[in-house]
């Protein structure tokens, strides 16, 4: 494990915020995925995917993505039951782990640059592990990596609902009663350390994706069930076997980055730092003020280190902009 690197910010593009990126459904095995293109602005940029994290959606790498364009050929999916992509049959790590690697398969693009967020994180580490020939490099954003110290989480809160026979019906009617402006509020307050770095616009966004979830019958069953599969994951890494994640983050093959808020109230503070020490080429960046979703909050300092990365692994040939430094942590 060492430092991460930064590129320098006068690399990354200025302007307005953009809006999220056009998306589209596409087919795939008899059900479809939804995916939101960032297309590149530079020849030569190499192919990304970006995975989120549960209860988000493509749209939480709306303005990281657009600040790699020039670098990355971005790709956002949403996950089976999340944002516009049908539900599916199962809501288990394995699961997502395998519609993400037949994605990847499918689009024809990989290797890719995979990043993910929270439970994309964790997902992203199978299947780096699971199917190396479709990833370059692997970025971790707060990966839900298990730690069994419940005190460390807002969403402990959540895990009495999970044993409950009707769990699904109740989550269901509790999005149903709370407003699409108050449960965003709820869900940025838990996710962000400082409200104040999401615009106006981001905002409304989250609002009007809540107001969709409300409206779609299977989302409250998705939450449920993957919030099950996850707590599951963490129960199983401790016991042997090779299905551990922790297990699998010492088997991770590819230049791998780590990126975490100090401030984080889901996942607790002491996962990345033990992530990077297990992955065997790992850099690792800890942010202070920031919480859950830095790709959100600070997507600046984020797309820096990306970049960073990026360039030191780039493919022979491949020309890399110059200035990168190492950066506060």
């Amino acid at each position: 494990m060492r430092q991460a690197p930064l590129a320098a910010d006068g690399f990354l593009p200025n302007g307005p915020l953009p809006p999220p990126w056009p998306g589209r459904t596409v087919p795939l095995d008899g059900t479809s995925l939804h995916v939101r293109d960032t297309p590149a602005t530079c020849p030569g940029a190499e192919p990304a995917l970006y995975v989120h994290g549960l209860g988000g959606s493509a749209q939480n790498f709306t303005d990281l993505a657009g600040l790699l364009a020039d670098r990355l050929d971005g790709q956002a999916i949403d996950l089976p039951g999340f944002g516009h992509s049908e539900p599916g049959p199962r809501y288990t790590l394995p699961y997502f782990t395998g519609r993400v690697i037949r994605w990847i398969e499918h689009s024809g693009r990989g290797p890719v640059h995979l990043v993910g967020n929270s439970l994309g994180g964790a997902v992203s580490v199978r299947v780096a592990v699971l199917r190396p020939d479709l990833v370059r490099t692997l970025t971790l954003i707060s990966p839900a990596m298990p730690f069994l110290d419940v005190r460390r989480s807002l969403q402990a809160r959540a895990l009495p609902l999970l044993v409950l026979p009707r769990a699904e019906r109740l989550a269901a009617r509790h999005l149903t009663r709370i407003p699409p402006e108050a449960m965003a509020a709820q869900v940025l307050a838990s996710c962000i350390a400082d409200a104040s770095r999401i615009s106006a616009q981001r905002r409304q966004e989250t609002i009007e994706e809540f107001r969709i979830r409300c409206t779609a019958e299977h989302y409250a069953a998705a939450y449920v069930r993957s919030f099950r599969g996850l707590v599951a994951s963490f129960l199983r890494a401790y016991l042997p076997g090779t299905g551990s994640l922790w297990q699998m983050a010492r088997r991770v093959p590819v230049p791998t980055l780590v990126i975490s808020g100090r401030q984080d109230r889901l996942v607790d503070v002491r996962v990345s730092p033990q992530v990077a020490r297990l992955i065997p080429d790992s850099r690792l960046l800890m942010l202070d003020g920031v919480g859950h979703v830095a790709q959100m909050e600070v997507p600046r300092l984020v797309a820096r280190a990306i970049a960073a990365l990026v360039d030191e692994c780039a493919s022979p040939g491949t020309t890399k902009p110059p200035g990168q430094r190492s950066g506060p942590h």
